[in-house]
């Protein structure tokens, strides 16, 4: 390991895991603290004020993603706008943003999302394969330092919706899958962002992106 990445290992943040009932807890827990976190699952929206750093993991639809976080709401988007690094996975990802292709196209109906970050998740054209699951290139877009030391670096995603966000700077990598999507986003002040990839489940290249995120959350 080189000498950057086993310093930032030694400034450890507060990270809370939101426990909402969807995700993949254990894997996300395990990579935080191998990132140097200090981690709590909570179930409690309070637990987020003294927090440096908010994890929304996902596994699943966006309405019942949407609807167990809902209780959640006001104090994730209080937090984002305190300035709290919040970091969505996969689903968590997907629901930073207003809406959903997927809700309609299961015919839900309208779901708003956290519209944290303004846009819409689309469903993978038809003839391609879904889920798009297996290992693909990171391509860095734009500076943010989630993603230092990523670019060309292979990431495992398993999803069959991506994000669309209005704003095209919003685009921090992007990723090929017979479309080129966004694979990480973030808002306008870089301290909302997610990955629709699996950090906890992509080797080295996810233990850099985690590492990167815990060296944010310890910032003042």
């Amino acid at each position: 390991m080189d000498a950057t990445l086993s310093d930032r290992t030694e400034r450890t943040a507060s990270v809370v895991v939101v426990d909402y009932g969807l995700g993949n807890l254990r894997s996300a827990v395990k990579g935080l603290e191998r990132a140097g976190a200090n981690v709590d699952v909570s179930d409690d929206p309070a637990a987020f004020d003294a927090a440096d750093g908010i994890v929304l993991p996902g596994v699943g639809a966006f309405r019942e993603g949407v609807e167990n976080a809902d209780p959640y709401r006001d104090a994730l988007v209080d937090a984002a706008r305190g300035g709290t690094p919040v970091f969505g996975i996969c689903l968590g990802m997907q629901m930073l943003l207003t809406t959903s292709e997927e809700a309609e196209h299961v015919g839900e109906g309208d779901v708003t999302g956290l519209d944290l970050i303004p846009g819409t998740n689309v469903r993978f054209a038809d003839g391609q394969k879904v889920p798009h699951m297996g290992w693909n290139e990171l391509s860095v877009e734009r500076d943010h330092p989630l993603v230092d030391g990523v670019d060309g670096e292979y990431a495992y995603f398993v999803h069959s919706y991506y994000a669309v966000p209005e704003n095209d700077d919003a685009t921090v990598t992007a990723t090929d899958y017979g479309t080129r999507f966004p694979s990480v986003i973030a808002d306008e002040s870089g301290t909302v962002f997610g990955t629709q990839f699996h950090p906890e489940k992509s080797g080295e290249t996810g233990l850099r992106i985690l590492r990167n995120f815990v060296e944010i959350c310890g910032e003042d």
